[in-house]
């Protein structure tokens, strides 16, 4: 179940890095506006705000690939610790914007139904350990 939990949080965080370039990088894109449903109008005015939250999404998937290099050295419970801080705060924020922008829930779902189940496994993982 170890396995299945950070196999699930390494596809989280992988996606989270994808976020991070549309945000960051690509924000100003046709592609990109498209996903996100922005004129080019809208895209330049919040280019800003998207730039600081890709960063923010880059920091969570780092926190998470740590979390699983620790744990796949042996240092399970440091990096259990990271795991469960990024990938729960990447399902925390998915919950809020599920919650608070009824048109951004399927965004909501792509992105943290993956660290959800990571954070489920992980922990159904380590209890069945011992």
């Amino acid at each position: 179940m170890i396995i299945a939990a950070l196999i699930l949080a390494a596809l989280a965080a992988l996606l989270h890095v994808y976020i991070f370039y549309m945000e960051s990088i690509a924000w100003t894109s046709p592609r990109v506006r498209s996903t996100f449903g922005t004129s080019p109008e809208e895209a330049q005015a919040t280019k800003e705000m998207a730039y600081n939250q890709g960063f923010y999404n880059l920091f969570l998937a780092l926190i998470t690939a740590i979390g699983i290099a620790l744990i796949v050295s042996g240092a399970a419970d440091a990096g259990a610790a990271l795991v469960y801080a990024g990938a729960g705060s990447m399902a925390a924020a998915a919950t809020v914007l599920f919650a608070s922008s009824s048109d951004k829930r399927r965004a909501a779902l792509t992105q943290g139904v993956l660290p959800l189940l990571a954070v489920i496994s992980l922990t159904i993982g380590l209890a069945l350990r011992g």
